[in-house]
């Protein structure tokens, strides 16, 4: 037999490999087909042994020409040329592609009738002073504008015509509009940026913030996610915390929180009043009001869903920076063409040196706590504490290929407080210990099957502990107590485009969640435990509908809920959401949203069993034959239609609203007078409007947002049975307003809302002594209200560079700078001579913060 000789065999495969290339891009060419651009580079990386690094969405549904020329430079110029994307070479074998910052455009206008060329045509960017008119051919070129602007055509006799710069890319011949004599056509959906850069309002109705994006609001210097929602209509917080955001009237744990998919059971800093959650690497956060997509349960008030960065970028980049309260820093490392690594690290500062706003921080923290005390021991007990927090996130990026990706992410949130007591009278010291952790890891798999089907699968295990010791002077005594919450979770989304228009998600969903509770005391001995786990169950189905012209956007779904407490009971129930937004006329559009919720779990105000009285809160699984603490679950139904206008700089929105939610406990709702309540179980109803008007420039923003609640409580076993809610805030006014100068950033702001309601002790027998020890006898429950509460805050921001790499911020804010004292709350107590004692929380002082950042 002959013997095979197989290097010449190779080296003609070699030299063969061009022509089979070009062979497949050649026969395109020859039918004039355009091709795919990511799979132009994947083949070019191929064929020249060379690699790419860019954005999916870069390059994602770009077509080019067939090229012709077969050397990599000219293949290079090629895309260039008809994408405006740019392509830098790293070395002999790297090229990074990226969007231009800027683009050159150009169209020919004609009628739709005809389609004679409408010359004369006014053609603006919006947003600046680029201005021309078609030329005779009712043709217009633009250069260097930016990417991301849009276009206004006009002519008399035609109505306007809105296009993104970017299907105007230049191409040979430029792209052909029509105007209309009939109708206005959108060839995209337009959400309107509104307040600051970075806050959109989406079709849906929900409100995204990009923190990269992100400008300016009063009395912020950094994006901080929970402080930057409460600039909005409808959400505040009572307290000045951001770990109890309210939101239409609810509390904080009526909230679904979401980090990467995690369920998070912590969100807050120095025990409420810094958010957990580092901005510089969140890349996306959606708040939801109403009309809920089927995909989320849980969270009968709203829904905050926080997505850190998800694509791979190639390059290594990153920053660090500080205020009076904390340092941090983050950064992307690239691990292989095809996996990243991005992580962030906070830590306070506060355990090294105080600050003006630690201070602050600290006496607002603390002041109804036994860290700070009564002025009356002062002078016989000697306190010292160490507090300090920290937080730190890690993200593993990994993309198998272009259609499959797997992300898995971690948290750890942490707070620690040591105290000790040292008696000067006596030879005696205590010594007691808080710490709060939250500890979450998560992953996900993102596939796209081909064109119209994809899925991802997200999974989860996030465990919440808090946890104390307390000793009091001259006792033994020794009080432990822990509040641990263990959840897992399992989630898997299908998505099928069943055309241009019409999408449709499927999923399922199962989370376990167990929460312990125990206390114990060494004398007298007494301890308890309380343990409960709940398995949840659920199927949901969604339509989302979009019309050709986007002046329709319809969103339905169902979502089947089993839930199971392994210990006492199981419910099936069936949960609707509803979500329609309709431009009815031009650029006014009304929306219609409802659904159906519910949630599992509770947070219990306990003002007997605090934590050294800082933290209040314990985490409960609902368990209505519980003998302890009754706990249903937590059912909500909420209706809204609004209305809103915006056109150019302006936008006006007016919103109403209905929402009833049953199965509440009294225990969860923080009433802070001792005996006032036990374990009633009811519900509340809240109805509101909610009103915004924005006027917005290139260089300012001014806004006046208004809003008018009714919230009452429903509980048949209290007289009376209907009674204003503790989050009964009837009016809120904000006027704020910012302004851009070059680099620099300025805001100022005025928060304004009537008193919260309360119950004062009764005017002329405030002791009952028919009970030993004796209480208090209240008036008629929340028939009292607090003084008006005011607040003006101011910020500055200044950016500048350091070198061409490396970018540097700083910024000082000021927090109430007018001082005024704000009554957050007032409850009163009965002490051992049976006299009553009032106990007020008090807001933030002016508290001025500083901060300066770099990042490359």
């Amino acid at each position: 037999m002959p013997k095979v000789h197989h290097k010449p065999l190779l080296t003609i495969i070699i030299c063969l490999l061009p022509f089979f290339f070009f062979q497949k891009i050649m026969a395109q060419e020859n039918n004039g087909v355009p091709l795919s651009l990511s799979t132009v580079l994947y083949d070019i990386e191929n064929k020249y042994d060379i690699k790419f690094s860019y954005v999916d969405e870069d390059v994602k549904n770009i077509y080019i020409p067939p090229i012709s020329s077969m050397e990599l430079q000219d293949v290079l110029d090629h895309i260039q040329n008809h994408t405006q994307l740019k392509i830098k070479r790293l070395n002999e074998r790297y090229y990074t592609i990226s969007k231009s910052k800027t683009i050159d455009v150009c169209a020919q206008v004609l009628d739709n009738y005809k389609e004679n060329t409408v010359t004369g045509s006014s053609v603006e960017v919006l947003g600046s002073d680029i201005a021309l008119i078609t030329d005779n051919q009712g043709q217009f070129h633009l250069k260097d504008i930016p990417r991301n602007s849009i276009i206004q055509i006009k002519h008399i006799g035609f109505k306007p015509l809105f296009i993104a710069a970017e299907e105007l890319m230049s191409h040979n011949p430029c792209k052909t509009l029509l105007l209309d004599l009939n109708y206005e056509q959108l060839n995209e959906v337009i959400v309107y940026q509104f307040l600051t850069t970075g806050l959109s309002k989406e079709m849906d109705a929900s409100i995204q913030m990009t923190t990269k994006d992100f400008g300016i609001l009063p009395g912020l210097i950094e994006p901080d996610v929970l402080q930057t929602i409460q600039a909005l209509p409808g959400i505040e917080s009572i307290d000045e915390t951001v770990s109890n955001i309210n939101i239409r009237g609810g509390t904080n744990d009526q909230n679904l929180i979401l980090w990467d998919g995690i369920k998070m059971y912590q969100s807050g800093h120095f025990f409420g009043l810094i958010s957990a959650f580092n901005p510089y690497l969140t890349d996306k956060v959606t708040l939801i009001k109403n009309g809920t997509s089927a995909q989320y349960g849980g969270g009968v008030s709203g829904v905050l869903d926080i997505e850190s960065k998800n694509e791979i970028t190639g390059d290594f980049y990153g920053g660090a920076g500080f205020n009076l309260i904390n340092g941090d820093v983050y950064g992307e490392i690239p691990i292989a063409d095809n996996a990243a690594f991005q992580f962030s690290a906070r830590r306070s500062l506060t355990d090294f040196f105080d600050t003006p706003t630690y201070k602050q921080f600290f006496d607002r923290a603390f002041q109804d706590s036994q860290i700070i005390g009564n002025t009356g021991q002062t002078e016989e007990i000697k306190r010292t504490e160490d507090f300090y927090f920290y937080d730190f996130t890690g993200k593993f990026l990994f993309d198998i290929n272009p259609a499959h990706k797997i992300r898995v992410s971690f948290i750890n949130i942490h707070n620690k407080l040591d105290y000790s007591e040292q008696d000067l009278s006596a030879p005696s010291e205590t010594q007691s210990r808080l710490n709060q952790t939250n500890i979450s890891f998560g992953g996900s798999l993102e596939s796209e099957w081909n064109t119209v089907f994809s899925s991802k699968i997200n999974t989860y295990y996030t465990r919440y502990n808090l946890d104390s010791e307390h000793t009091t002077v001259n006792s033994p005594q020794l009080l432990s107590q822990e509040n641990e919450v263990i959840e897992t979770g399992l989630k898997a989304n299908t998505f099928y485009k069943l055309s241009e228009s019409l999408n449709w998600l499927n999923g399922y969903e199962f989370t376990e969640t167990g929460i312990l509770n125990f206390s114990d005391v060494t004398q007298p001995p007494y301890s308890n435990k309380i343990k409960g786990v709940m398995r949840t169950h659920v199927l949901f189905s969604e339509m989302e509908y979009t019309s050709p012209n986007t002046k329709l956007y319809a969103r339905g779904g169902m979502r089947l809920n089993y839930n199971e407490n392994l210990n006492t009971f199981s419910e099936l129930r069936l949960e609707p959401r509803l979500n329609v937004n309709y431009e009815f006329a031009n650029h006014l559009k009304i929306e219609l949203q409802g659904e159906y919720k519910n949630q599992t779990t509770h947070q219990v105000v306990d003002l007997e069993q605090n934590f050294l009285g800082i933290e209040k809160r314990r985490w409960y699984i609902a368990d209505p034959d519980n003998p302890l603490i009754p706990l249903p679950i937590t059912k909500s139904k909420q209706g809204s239609i609004g209305l809103n206008y915006d056109h150019h700089s302006l936008y006006v929105g007016l919103e109403g609203f209905y929402k009833d939610v049953k199965g509440i406990s009294a225990r969860t709702q923080g009433f802070q007078s001792e005996g006032e309540f036990n374990e009633e179980i009811g519900g509340y109803t809240v109805k509101g409007l909610e009103f915004l008007i924005n006027k917005k420039t290139k260089n300012y923003s001014a806004w006046l947002s208004y809003g008018y609640n009714v919230n009452d409580y429903r509980f048949n076993d209290i007289d009376p049975r209907k009674f204003p809610n503790n989050l009964d805030i009837r009016h809120t006014i904000t006027f704020a307003g910012n302004y851009t100068y070059n680099q620099f950033k300025f805001g100022v702001g005025l928060n304004y809302r009537t008193g919260k309601p309360y119950t004062r002790p009764d005017a002329e027998n405030p002791v009952d002594n028919n009970f030993f020890p004796s209480r208090i006898a209240f008036e008629k429950p929340n028939s009292s209200r607090l003084p008006e509460y005011l607040r003006a805050d101011a910020s500055a921001i200044y950016n500048f560079n350091l070198t061409p790499r490396i970018k540097a911020t700083t910024g000082i804010s000021v927090l109430n700078f007018i001082n005024r004292k704000n009554i957050l709350n007032r409850y009163y107590q009965i002490n051992e001579n049976d006299e009553i004692e009032t106990v007020e929380s008090i807001s933030l002082g002016l508290t001025p913060n500083v901060s300066f950042r770099v990042a490359f």
